[in-house]
């Protein structure tokens, strides 16, 4: 008797669960038969409406979690309590949260979670796909069906459970190839500035890149958009013992945009693997960029200079950076507080001298750039262009440079053929 009735409710509940949450009392109105209301009753209709209350009470009552098996959930809080987002969560929105990881891990094509109708799983699961770069076969799409109590969650996978095995051990060789450059002694600016590097020059920004929002097309495709990069420099920093964070907001040229906020020394930073690509650049301004060099402008960087052209999402509330000691410039001589024309003249010279590929002055202020601009340009390159002329013996000299207002910033390559 007990094993009929539980195969009744699981049939049920396949019946159901392919209705969205919206649909239900239509589904209610065409089993009402079944809970014997009569069909001539339609002349009464105190009566009917009466004894469809009741029906929509019993029908209700089938559908409550106590009539669910709900798998144990064997991941624990301390297993994730770590995770940034999963700490923005509701204590309720935490458990979903873990069910929905040891659910995903498994590859289960339906996961049943805490969450009833007017709540929001999804928020739980997108926050998870935040905190994970790992869950690589995890589309990030999913479709639902809401009870009162509970959901029945459907995810989307990008890949079969054969596939995905064959995907992390690509990934793992990946992960193995990256920590093989890396010195053992390096600390935790290194180690970030590594990643920051390794990931420019080795993907390349392609917006057709194929599972472009998860870190295989960054570490095996090689080509992928911001969430790969991102997800990617996630990945690597966590292997690598470096919290980073997955931001999500918009950026200058973008409707959304996804980059990267590390702890280095317990301070935090912002980062954008993204924009530090000059492929990714000369997509996005149209520019024939050099594409052997990186824009560190976005490594190790404050809230203020990421204001310039990035606005993070208001929903999270991510750590406030606000320490300028790794800007990358100040730390490498290319950093000025104030314009001299015959010091930065000499610095000029001290790179051609040197061979090097381009010089960089990044000054303090704005103010302090527009003071400087035409002179460097006008003037000072001119004079640094003889110099070049004359150390190499060229009688023809070519030099090219950009313009950076928004990070006051002036570059030139100078061509040594």
């Amino acid at each position: 008797m007990a094993q009929r009735r539980r195969r009744r409710r699981r049939e049920k509940r396949r019946r159901k669960a392919g209705c969205a949450a919206t649909l239900i009392i239509v589904l209610m109105l065409g089993a009402g038969a079944a809970y014997g209301i009569p069909r001539a009753a339609s002349r009464f209709g105190d009566q009917v409406q009466e004894t469809f209350r009741e029906t929509v009470k019993k029908t209700v009552n089938t559908l409550q979690a106590e009539d669910v098996d709900f798998p144990e959930l064997s991941v624990t809080a301390d297993e994730v309590s770590d995770h940034f987002y999963y700490q923005q969560l509701t204590d309720e929105e935490q458990t979903v949260y873990r069910e929905l990881l040891q659910g995903v891990t498994d590859m289960k094509e339906c996961i049943l979670i805490h969450a009833g109708k007017g709540e929001r799983p999804e928020k739980a699961y997108e926050y998870l796909l935040y905190d994970c770069p790992e869950l690589f076969w995890c589309a990030g799409s999913s479709r639902m069906t809401a009870y009162d109590t509970y959901t029945e969650f459907w995810p989307e996978y990008t890949c079969t459970a054969g596939e995905r095995e064959k995907r992390q051990d690509e990934i793992q060789a990946a992960l193995t190839e990256c920590m093989a450059g890396l010195e053992t002694s390096a600390g935790e600016y290194d180690r970030i500035r590594y990643v920051y590097e390794y990931l420019v020059n080795t993907v390349d920004y392609d917006e057709n890149a194929p599972d472009n929002q998860n870190i295989y097309s960054a570490l095996v495709g090689k080509s992928s958009v911001c969430a790969g990069y991102s997800r990617a420099a996630q990945y690597l920093l966590n292997n690598m013992g470096i919290e980073c964070i997955y931001v999500v907001g918009t950026a200058k040229g973008q409707e959304a945009h996804a980059w990267n906020i590390v702890n280095c020394g317990g301070k935090y930073y912002q980062m954008d693997v993204t924009f530090g690509d000059p492929v990714f650049l000369s997509s996005e301004s149209g520019e024939n960029l050099p594409g052997n060099i990186i824009y560190y402008d976005y490594l190790c960087c404050t809230d203020a200079e990421i204001l310039a052209d990035h606005i993070p999402s208001d929903e999270a509330a991510y750590p406030a950076c606000i320490s300028d000691d790794l800007n990358y410039y100040r730390m490498n001589g290319m950093y000025y507080d104030s314009y001299d024309p015959q010091i930065l003249l000499g610095d000029m010279n001290d790179s051609i001298y040197e061979g090097q590929e381009m010089f960089v002055c990044k000054f303090s202020s704005s103010e302090i750039y527009q003071n400087a601009r035409d002179a460097v340009i006008e003037d000072l390159f001119p004079k640094a262009a003889k110099t070049l002329g004359t150390v190499y013996g060229l009688e023809q000299v070519k030099y090219t440079y950009i313009d950076d207002e928004t990070h006051n910033k002036i570059m030139v390559f100078w061509n040594y053929q």
